[in-house]
């Protein structure tokens, strides 16, 4: 068998384009889980796997996919630790609909990269950034 040549960043690229990153997250209520971002933030579901006692869902909005999974032994591995960060078209018309049904953690504010931001959170406690690029002057500070 012969040996595939190692990455080596020193001599530049990856031997491969990477095309696409999808978050699989744990969650303690998978049915919960697929409601909220099927019901608040309009994802498509895929079946939940296995169809007789789901375990997993791909979720789908526009180019977005994420994972969700529930752990084999519950409790075993924690959820919430990540945040999730949507570039989106209209954050203000994000806020508008979100803020009517969540509650939002900060925001929306613009930043001195260039960005608007407002935060809130799903059912299992990440954080979910929606951001769009905007040149309006930034409303905060950045400290």
């Amino acid at each position: 068998m012969s040996a595939v040549p190692a990455f080596r960043p020193d001599k530049g690229r990856s031997p491969a384009r990477f095309l696409k990153v999808t978050p699989r997250l744990p969650v303690a209520d998978l049915a919960r889980t697929i409601g909220f971002y099927t019901e608040v933030l309009g994802f498509q579901a895929g079946p939940p796997w296995p169809a007789d006692a789901p375990t997993f869902v791909l979720l789908q909005q526009d180019d977005m996919s994420l994972q969700f999974y529930t752990a084999e032994q519950p409790g075993t591995e924690p959820t919430g630790h990540a945040t999730i960060y949507f570039d989106v078209s209209d954050v203000r018309a994000m806020h508008r609909v979100l803020s009517g049904r969540l509650a939002v953690e900060w925001g929306p504010e613009v930043y001195w990269y260039g960005r608007r931001e407002f935060a809130v959170r799903d059912p299992d406690g990440y954080l979910l950034i929606f951001s769009e690029r905007t040149s309006d002057p930034p409303t905060c500070n950045p400290d």
